[in-house]
């Protein structure tokens, strides 16, 4: 395997200067048959940089982008890194009212917006008290042409140049910030560890097709532009295109559990020619033994990475590699592998150290890429990363003798459907406030599809009739319609502990009974 151009850059820019010098005519984007190579990402990244001056743009202000995954989206981000300005992409199915807060939020002044989004960005933009300047992606791209590279200081390695909202398990999302050292720090000491998976030729290929307002989406790009090859850019993800993205060439990819099922289960697949992929990554959510099998059945010369990490760890921190794959299935394909390079994983307790082996405790890292803190929330923040430094995930887990981790359930009780984010609080409070309803608990139950879907459970007022559709219709007027409920069950009591705490637990393990995990 070519081991040669490799370098020990951690920041964006001195990564562009790098490969824009040693493979200029590399395809750097690729997206709908648009090619950008290296020089001209490296020259339209420093001429964005100028147009983001001419809007008096400095290092530290927040921009946002509201759009499927664009080529444009990704350079501009990396024009942000390059000269310390922070790229807010914001999730395109989220409602109005979420976008609002969002960008109310950042305070942001530019809002660059894909074609189809742009009236929602006008809507949004105009309804925030920072009022940002709303500009469409391509006539970005056009304006960005007529400007000379711009004159910059590149940033601190350590100031954030990324800001990826994460749904809290109260109340509003919160803006996790991420350094050029959070998204680029571990890759070196991968690379050091001798990790096949971590070495690229110069004609591998990154498909990209989960969204860039996740670490799932951007964080693909980070890994393509330090190893200097093509970043294969799909709008949305859809089975179909990820079929013909590696019968094209894609070598190499990251996909959610509910996703792949839905590309090796698709006809297509049957006649499929999956040679030129080279590794599958996948994560998220809870892989499900089965599937698993099917999947490397269907790509047997593919190999399986199983990444896990959140937003706040700039995504992967543990990985289960491809030798713990097997097609009968065995006991570690359960679990979410074991620490990467540079990283510590410790399984602690309520008191905050380290349980034995084998005991049940929450899953807590130190890793060069946790996040500096969240935005404008020093308590959030105080109450996730402790004073050493270690990152406090909120999922319970199990750590073997052999240093690999099995997650148990979620602390936090999040649902993830679809590879999304669902916190059971924001959408009980959507939900709460129904002229039917007393009581409402949220909670996630299988789902063939998606993984988990998520179900509300309400305690109608007395005399009243709860009518499921209405349910559900309220509640996607006012949040996602991704998060809102795909069934509702009427209950006559809450469960509660003797605090007066609601028990999902119990909600919840009529549904579980059988699966493999509760989560």
């Amino acid at each position: 395997m070519a081991r040669n151009a490799y370098h020990d850059f951690s920041t964006f820019d001195a990564i562009m200067h790098f490969w824009a010098k040693e493979r200029p005519d590399g395809p750097a984007f690729d997206q709908d048959g648009r090619v950008t190579s290296y020089a001209e990402a490296d020259l339209l990244t420093r001429q964005l940089i100028a147009l983001f001056h001419a809007r008096d743009i400095a290092p530290g202000d927040r921009i946002a982008w509201l759009g499927k995954n664009r080529d444009i989206y990704f350079m501009l981000y990396i024009a942000a890194a390059r000269m310390g300005a922070v790229m807010v992409p914001i999730g395109w199915r989220l409602a109005p009212r979420e976008i609002a807060y969002i960008l109310g939020d950042t305070e942001a002044k530019l809002l660059f917006a894909d074609a189809d989004f742009i009236a929602v960005a006008h809507q949004v933009a105009g309804e925030v008290p920072a009022n940002p300047e709303v500009i469409e992606a391509e006539a970005a791209r056009t304006a960005a042409a007529g400007f000379e590279p711009a004159q910059y200081t590149p940033p601190d390695p350590h100031d954030p140049v990324l800001q990826l909202y994460t749904s809290g398990t109260t109340g509003n999302p919160k803006g996790a910030q991420l350094t050029n050292t959070n998204l680029l720090g571990l890759r070196n000491a991968g690379i050091a560890a001798g990790l096949d998976w971590q070495f690229y030729e110069p004609g591998d290929c990154m498909l990209v097709a989960m969204p860039c307002a996740h670490i799932g989406g951007t964080g693909l790009v980070n890994i393509a532009i330090a190893s200097g090859v093509r970043s294969l850019v799909q709008a949305e993800f859809s089975p179909v295109g990820v079929l013909e993205a590696i019968e094209a060439g894609a070598t190499h990819m990251f996909i959610v559990p509910a996703a792949l099922q839905m590309v090796v289960q698709h006809p297509r697949a049957a006649t499929t020619d999956f040679s030129n992929l080279k590794y599958l990554m996948y994560g998220a959510a809870p892989m499900p033994l089965e599937l698993l099998k099917e999947a490397v059945r269907t790509m047997p010369t593919t190999k399986f990475l199983q990444a896990y990490g959140m937003t706040e760890t700039s995504g992967t921190i543990s990985i289960l590699p491809p030798e713990d794959h097997s097609l009968e299935g065995n006991q570690r394909m359960r679990s979410a592998g074991k620490a990467c390079p540079g990283v510590e994983i410790e399984v602690r307790g309520p008191d905050n150290k380290e349980v034995p082996r084998g005991a049940i405790g929450e899953v807590c890292i130190l890793s060069p890429t946790n996040t500096p803190g969240y935005w404008k929330l020093p308590e959030a923040t105080a109450k996730t990363i402790d004073p050493d430094g270690w990152l406090h995930t909120g999922d319970a887990g199990v750590m073997d003798a052999d240093g690999y981790v099995y997650i148990q359930d979620r602390i936090k009780d999040m649902i993830i459907s679809g590879g999304e984010n669902v916190y059971p609080a924001e959408v009980e409070s959507a939900i709460y406030g129904h002229p039917a309803i007393a009581e409402v608990a949220v909670i996630g139950v299988p789902s063939a599809k998606w993984g988990e879907e998520v179900k509300a459970c309400v305690v109608a007022k007395p005399g009243m009739e709860v009518d499921e559709a209405d349910v559900i219709a309220w509640a996607r007027e006012r949040i996602a319609a991704f998060k809102a409920p795909k069934s509702v069950d009427v209950i006559p009591l809450m469960p509660r502990n003797a605090s007066g705490k609601i028990l999902r637990r119990e909600l919840r393990a009529p549904y579980w009974e059988g699966q493999e995990r509760q989560v």
